[in-house]
Protein backbone atom coordinates (compact mmCIF):
# COMPACT_ATOMS: atom_id res chain seq x y z
CA UNK A 1 0.00 0.00 0.00
CA UNK A 2 1.14 3.30 -0.75
CA UNK A 3 2.71 5.33 2.31
CA UNK A 4 1.59 8.61 1.25
CA UNK A 5 -2.30 7.25 1.20
CA UNK A 6 -1.42 5.85 4.95
CA UNK A 7 -0.55 8.96 6.66
CA UNK A 8 -3.15 11.29 4.64
CA UNK A 9 -6.06 8.75 6.14
CA UNK A 10 -4.31 8.85 9.78
CA UNK A 11 -4.53 12.90 9.49
CA UNK A 12 -7.93 13.07 8.41
CA UNK A 13 -9.07 10.43 11.37
CA UNK A 14 -7.39 13.19 13.51
CA UNK A 15 -8.93 16.08 11.92
CA UNK A 16 -12.48 14.31 12.53
CA UNK A 17 -11.58 13.63 16.31
CA UNK A 18 -10.79 16.97 17.58
CA UNK A 19 -14.75 18.32 16.66
CA UNK A 20 -16.20 16.14 18.79
CA UNK A 21 -13.69 16.23 21.53
CA UNK A 22 -14.72 20.06 21.79
CA UNK A 23 -18.37 18.91 21.81
CA UNK A 24 -18.44 16.65 24.77
CA UNK A 25 -16.46 18.95 26.65
CA UNK A 26 -19.19 21.76 26.29
CA UNK A 27 -21.86 19.28 27.32
CA UNK A 28 -19.99 18.71 29.89
CA UNK A 29 -19.75 22.61 31.17
CA UNK A 30 -23.44 22.97 30.89
CA UNK A 31 -24.25 20.26 33.17
CA UNK A 32 -21.91 21.62 35.39
CA UNK A 33 -23.13 25.39 35.51
CA UNK A 34 -26.57 23.67 35.41
CA UNK A 35 -25.93 21.30 38.48
CA UNK A 36 -24.60 24.35 40.41
CA UNK A 37 -27.33 26.66 39.75
CA UNK A 38 -30.60 24.27 40.24
CA UNK A 39 -29.11 22.09 43.25
CA UNK A 40 -25.56 23.23 44.93
CA UNK A 41 -26.03 26.88 45.20
CA UNK A 42 -30.38 26.76 46.87
CA UNK A 43 -28.74 24.04 49.30
CA UNK A 44 -26.06 26.53 50.52
CA UNK A 45 -28.03 29.40 50.55
CA UNK A 46 -30.20 27.43 52.74
CA UNK A 47 -27.41 26.65 54.79
CA UNK A 48 -26.29 30.34 54.88
CA UNK A 49 -29.64 31.11 55.93
CA UNK A 50 -29.74 29.00 59.06
CA UNK A 51 -26.16 29.64 59.86
CA UNK A 52 -26.84 33.62 60.01
CA UNK A 53 -24.15 34.45 57.16
CA UNK A 54 -23.19 38.13 55.78
CA UNK A 55 -25.94 39.13 54.03
CA UNK A 56 -25.76 39.57 50.16
CA UNK A 57 -27.74 41.96 48.14
CA UNK A 58 -29.85 40.70 45.00
CA UNK A 59 -31.87 42.77 43.22
CA UNK A 60 -35.42 41.47 43.19
CA UNK A 61 -38.06 43.63 40.90
CA UNK A 62 -41.79 43.64 42.19
CA UNK A 63 -41.50 41.68 45.41
CA UNK A 64 -44.22 43.20 47.96
CA UNK A 65 -42.66 43.41 51.13
CA UNK A 66 -43.79 40.86 53.92
CA UNK A 67 -45.83 41.61 56.89
CA UNK A 68 -43.52 41.87 60.31
CA UNK A 69 -42.76 38.41 61.90
CA UNK A 70 -44.96 38.32 65.05
CA UNK A 71 -43.27 38.64 68.64
CA UNK A 72 -39.74 40.12 67.18
CA UNK A 73 -39.00 40.68 70.85
CA UNK A 74 -38.93 36.94 72.39
CA UNK A 75 -36.98 35.72 68.82
CA UNK A 76 -33.42 33.97 69.00
CA UNK A 77 -30.32 35.11 67.55
CA UNK A 78 -30.67 32.61 65.05
CA UNK A 79 -34.50 33.95 64.04
CA UNK A 80 -33.68 36.95 63.74
CA UNK A 81 -30.25 36.86 61.88
CA UNK A 82 -32.62 34.67 59.37
CA UNK A 83 -35.20 37.24 59.37
CA UNK A 84 -32.87 39.98 58.90
CA UNK A 85 -30.97 38.17 55.49
CA UNK A 86 -34.14 37.54 54.52
CA UNK A 87 -34.86 41.57 54.44
CA UNK A 88 -31.70 42.33 53.48
CA UNK A 89 -32.23 39.68 50.03
CA UNK A 90 -35.72 41.23 49.43
CA UNK A 91 -33.94 44.85 49.77
CA UNK A 92 -35.65 46.00 53.25
CA UNK A 93 -32.89 47.20 54.29
CA UNK A 94 -34.62 50.78 56.42
CA UNK A 95 -38.07 49.91 55.16
CA UNK A 96 -40.81 49.21 56.20
CA UNK A 97 -41.19 49.90 59.78
CA UNK A 98 -40.86 46.99 61.78
CA UNK A 99 -39.70 44.53 59.32
CA UNK A 100 -36.17 46.05 57.84
CA UNK A 101 -32.78 44.21 58.02
CA UNK A 102 -31.40 47.42 60.19
CA UNK A 103 -34.03 46.64 62.96
CA UNK A 104 -33.71 43.32 62.77
CA UNK A 105 -29.48 43.22 63.16
CA UNK A 106 -30.44 46.52 66.17
CA UNK A 107 -32.09 43.89 67.53
CA UNK A 108 -29.24 41.19 67.49
CA UNK A 109 -26.77 43.44 68.70
CA UNK A 110 -29.86 44.56 71.89
CA UNK A 111 -29.81 40.73 72.74
CA UNK A 112 -26.34 40.05 71.93
CA UNK A 113 -24.19 43.03 72.23
CA UNK A 114 -20.66 42.86 69.45
CA UNK A 115 -22.56 40.22 67.15
CA UNK A 116 -19.49 39.99 64.34
CA UNK A 117 -22.52 38.73 62.48
CA UNK A 118 -24.69 42.14 62.86
CA UNK A 119 -22.00 44.55 63.20
CA UNK A 120 -20.52 43.58 60.03
CA UNK A 121 -24.09 43.26 58.31
CA UNK A 122 -24.76 46.86 59.22
CA UNK A 123 -20.76 48.29 58.19
CA UNK A 124 -21.01 46.54 54.86
CA UNK A 125 -25.02 47.57 54.42
CA UNK A 126 -24.83 51.61 55.60
CA UNK A 127 -23.76 53.05 52.51
CA UNK A 128 -26.98 51.58 50.71
CA UNK A 129 -28.95 52.67 53.71
CA UNK A 130 -27.80 56.03 53.40
CA UNK A 131 -28.45 56.14 49.64
CA UNK A 132 -31.94 55.14 50.17
CA UNK A 133 -32.55 57.95 53.43
CA UNK A 134 -31.34 60.22 50.84
CA UNK A 135 -33.68 58.97 48.15
CA UNK A 136 -36.88 59.02 50.74
CA UNK A 137 -35.25 63.48 51.11
CA UNK A 138 -35.41 63.97 47.62
CA UNK A 139 -38.82 62.44 47.45
CA UNK A 140 -39.67 64.60 50.53
CA UNK A 141 -40.81 61.79 52.52
CA UNK A 142 -39.20 63.96 55.31
CA UNK A 143 -40.77 61.59 58.07
CA UNK A 144 -39.30 58.29 56.82
CA UNK A 145 -36.24 59.58 55.58
CA UNK A 146 -35.99 60.79 59.79
CA UNK A 147 -36.79 57.89 60.67
CA UNK A 148 -34.41 55.94 58.57
CA UNK A 149 -31.73 58.38 59.68
CA UNK A 150 -32.04 57.63 63.03
CA UNK A 151 -31.74 54.00 62.37
CA UNK A 152 -28.57 55.20 60.76
CA UNK A 153 -27.61 56.59 63.55
CA UNK A 154 -27.91 53.90 66.05
CA UNK A 155 -26.20 51.74 63.78
CA UNK A 156 -23.22 53.91 63.50
CA UNK A 157 -23.56 57.34 65.30
CA UNK A 158 -20.19 58.35 64.91
CA UNK A 159 -20.72 58.33 60.89
CA UNK A 160 -20.00 61.57 59.17
CA UNK A 161 -22.69 61.06 56.21
CA UNK A 162 -25.58 61.01 58.72
CA UNK A 163 -24.36 64.95 59.16
CA UNK A 164 -24.69 65.53 55.18
CA UNK A 165 -28.11 63.71 55.51
CA UNK A 166 -29.33 65.60 58.34
CA UNK A 167 -28.33 69.11 56.73
CA UNK A 168 -30.20 67.98 53.53
CA UNK A 169 -33.55 66.61 55.54
CA UNK A 170 -33.24 70.11 56.98
CA UNK A 171 -32.37 72.14 53.95
CA UNK A 172 -35.46 70.07 51.75
CA UNK A 173 -37.77 71.15 54.36
CA UNK A 174 -37.15 74.37 54.62
CA UNK A 175 -37.33 74.82 50.34
CA UNK A 176 -40.37 73.20 51.02
CA UNK A 177 -41.81 75.64 53.34
CA UNK A 178 -40.38 78.53 51.28
CA UNK A 179 -42.32 76.79 48.12
CA UNK A 180 -45.29 76.26 50.27
CA UNK A 181 -45.09 79.90 51.57
CA UNK A 182 -44.49 81.35 47.87
CA UNK A 183 -47.71 79.05 46.96
CA UNK A 184 -49.94 80.60 49.64
CA UNK A 185 -48.80 84.50 48.53
CA UNK A 186 -49.52 83.75 45.12
CA UNK A 187 -52.91 82.45 45.76
CA UNK A 188 -53.26 85.62 48.13
CA UNK A 189 -52.43 87.89 45.30
CA UNK A 190 -54.77 85.63 42.97
CA UNK A 191 -57.67 86.32 44.89
CA UNK A 192 -56.43 89.79 45.85
CA UNK A 193 -56.27 90.65 42.42
CA UNK A 194 -60.03 89.09 41.79
CA UNK A 195 -61.28 91.43 44.73
CA UNK A 196 -59.68 94.06 42.81
CA UNK A 197 -61.11 93.36 39.37
CA UNK A 198 -64.28 92.58 41.38
CA UNK A 199 -64.13 96.01 42.85
CA UNK A 200 -63.63 97.64 39.69
CA UNK A 201 -66.38 96.37 37.88
CA UNK A 202 -68.85 97.31 40.48
CA UNK A 203 -67.01 100.76 40.86
CA UNK A 204 -67.54 101.37 36.62
CA UNK A 205 -71.15 99.66 36.94
CA UNK A 206 -71.48 102.39 39.18
CA UNK A 207 -70.47 105.13 37.30
CA UNK A 208 -71.93 103.94 34.34
CA UNK A 209 -75.56 104.03 36.33
CA UNK A 210 -74.52 107.48 37.29
CA UNK A 211 -73.69 108.64 34.26
CA UNK A 212 -77.01 107.47 32.02
CA UNK A 213 -78.89 108.99 35.09
CA UNK A 214 -77.47 112.41 34.72
CA UNK A 215 -77.60 112.07 31.07
CA UNK A 216 -81.34 111.36 31.36
CA UNK A 217 -81.71 114.42 33.90
CA UNK A 218 -80.42 116.24 31.66
CA UNK A 219 -82.67 114.83 28.65
CA UNK A 220 -85.62 116.31 31.08
CA UNK A 221 -84.16 119.86 31.68
CA UNK A 222 -83.33 120.30 28.09
CA UNK A 223 -86.94 119.04 27.51
CA UNK A 224 -88.34 121.48 30.34
CA UNK A 225 -86.20 124.86 29.41
CA UNK A 226 -87.34 123.92 24.93
CA UNK A 227 -90.91 123.68 26.39
CA UNK A 228 -90.21 127.07 28.69
CA UNK A 229 -88.77 129.06 25.37
CA UNK A 230 -92.05 127.54 22.98
CA UNK A 231 -94.24 129.04 26.07
CA UNK A 232 -92.35 132.58 26.30
CA UNK A 233 -92.03 132.77 22.37
CA UNK A 234 -95.98 132.36 22.08
CA UNK A 235 -96.51 135.05 24.80
CA UNK A 236 -93.92 137.28 22.90
CA UNK A 237 -96.03 136.46 20.01
CA UNK A 238 -99.50 137.65 21.56
CA UNK A 239 -98.19 140.41 23.51
CA UNK A 240 -96.69 142.04 20.03
CA UNK A 241 -100.13 141.42 18.00
CA UNK A 242 -101.76 143.09 21.37
CA UNK A 243 -99.74 146.03 20.81
CA UNK A 244 -100.03 145.92 17.05
CA UNK A 245 -103.72 145.83 17.04
CA UNK A 246 -103.78 148.47 20.12
CA UNK A 247 -101.06 150.81 17.64
CA UNK A 248 -103.75 150.50 14.80
CA UNK A 249 -106.68 151.72 16.84
CA UNK A 250 -105.34 154.86 18.47
CA UNK A 251 -104.31 155.95 15.19
CA UNK A 252 -106.55 158.59 13.84
CA UNK A 253 -108.87 157.99 10.24
CA UNK A 254 -106.77 159.01 7.42
CA UNK A 255 -107.48 159.57 4.35
CA UNK A 256 -108.61 157.16 1.96
CA UNK A 257 -105.43 155.16 0.35
CA UNK A 258 -103.66 155.84 3.58
CA UNK A 259 -102.73 153.38 6.44
CA UNK A 260 -99.82 152.43 9.19
CA UNK A 261 -97.86 149.10 8.50
CA UNK A 262 -99.59 146.05 9.32
CA UNK A 263 -97.03 142.72 10.67
CA UNK A 264 -98.38 140.06 8.87
CA UNK A 265 -95.36 137.31 9.58
CA UNK A 266 -94.02 137.48 13.07
CA UNK A 267 -90.45 134.95 14.03
CA UNK A 268 -90.32 134.48 17.60
CA UNK A 269 -87.40 135.18 18.88
CA UNK A 270 -84.69 132.40 20.33
CA UNK A 271 -84.30 132.16 24.46
CA UNK A 272 -80.51 132.65 24.94
CA UNK A 273 -79.11 129.52 26.17
CA UNK A 274 -77.01 131.33 28.88
CA UNK A 275 -80.16 132.81 30.35
CA UNK A 276 -82.31 129.52 30.77
CA UNK A 277 -79.29 128.09 32.34
CA UNK A 278 -79.08 131.02 34.89
CA UNK A 279 -83.22 131.31 34.76
CA UNK A 280 -83.10 134.55 33.71
CA UNK A 281 -85.82 136.58 32.48
CA UNK A 282 -86.22 140.37 30.56
CA UNK A 283 -87.54 142.48 27.90
CA UNK A 284 -85.65 144.56 25.19
CA UNK A 285 -87.31 147.52 23.24
CA UNK A 286 -86.48 148.32 19.90
CA UNK A 287 -86.88 150.60 17.42
CA UNK A 288 -86.71 149.80 13.55
CA UNK A 289 -87.68 151.19 10.09
CA UNK A 290 -90.20 149.32 7.90
CA UNK A 291 -89.20 150.19 3.94
CA UNK A 292 -92.16 150.18 1.15
CA UNK A 293 -91.12 146.50 0.31
CA UNK A 294 -92.45 145.59 3.78
CA UNK A 295 -89.06 144.86 5.28
CA UNK A 296 -87.54 145.51 8.64
CA UNK A 297 -84.38 147.65 8.62
CA UNK A 298 -81.96 149.71 10.89
CA UNK A 299 -83.08 147.65 13.73
CA UNK A 300 -82.02 149.39 17.03
CA UNK A 301 -82.32 148.51 20.67
CA UNK A 302 -83.85 151.39 22.56
CA UNK A 303 -84.02 150.11 25.81
CA UNK A 304 -83.44 146.23 27.92
CA UNK A 305 -83.48 144.80 31.27
CA UNK A 306 -81.25 143.25 31.86
CA UNK A 307 -78.80 144.94 29.58
CA UNK A 308 -76.62 143.02 26.74
CA UNK A 309 -78.50 139.41 27.55
CA UNK A 310 -81.54 139.56 25.06
CA UNK A 311 -80.53 142.20 22.38
CA UNK A 312 -78.82 140.03 19.97
CA UNK A 313 -81.97 137.37 20.46
CA UNK A 314 -84.32 140.46 19.84
CA UNK A 315 -82.06 142.08 16.85
CA UNK A 316 -82.29 138.70 14.92
CA UNK A 317 -85.74 137.69 15.31
CA UNK A 318 -87.06 141.83 14.73
CA UNK A 319 -84.97 142.05 11.42
CA UNK A 320 -86.64 138.49 10.12
CA UNK A 321 -90.52 140.20 10.54
CA UNK A 322 -92.48 140.60 7.42
CA UNK A 323 -95.24 143.67 7.09
CA UNK A 324 -97.48 144.63 4.93
CA UNK A 325 -96.16 148.45 4.48
CA UNK A 326 -97.37 151.49 5.09
CA UNK A 327 -98.86 153.67 2.35
CA UNK A 328 -100.09 157.42 1.66
CA UNK A 329 -102.35 157.94 -0.90
CA UNK A 330 -102.52 154.30 -1.95
CA UNK A 331 -98.74 154.15 -2.52
CA UNK A 332 -96.56 151.97 -0.45
CA UNK A 333 -94.20 154.28 1.72
CA UNK A 334 -91.31 153.64 4.64
CA UNK A 335 -92.68 154.24 8.31
CA UNK A 336 -91.00 153.69 11.73
CA UNK A 337 -91.76 151.68 15.14
CA UNK A 338 -91.24 150.62 18.13
CA UNK A 339 -91.78 147.25 20.15
CA UNK A 340 -91.06 146.00 23.42
CA UNK A 341 -90.13 142.29 23.43
CA UNK A 342 -90.48 140.06 26.30
CA UNK A 343 -88.42 136.72 27.89
CA UNK A 344 -90.29 134.88 29.87
CA UNK A 345 -89.47 131.28 30.99
CA UNK A 346 -93.13 130.43 32.20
Amino acid sequence: MDTRYIRHARHRARGAVRPAAVAIVAVVAVLAAAAWFLIIKPHQDLLDTEAGAHPSTPVIEGHAAPPPPANVASMSLNQLLSEARRAVNEQRLLAPAGNNAFEFYLKVLEKQPGNQVATDALRETFPVGASLAEQAINQRDFSDAQRQIDLLAKADPANYTLTILRSKLDAQRKLQDREQQLASDKEKQAQLAAQKAADKADADRQAAEAQQKALADQQKAAQARAAQQQTAAAETSRQQQASSTAAAASTPASAPGTHAAVLVRNVNPRYPTTAVRANQEGWVEVAFTITPEGNVDDVKVVDAEPRHVFDSAALEAVKRWKYQPATQDGAPVASQDKRRIVFKLN
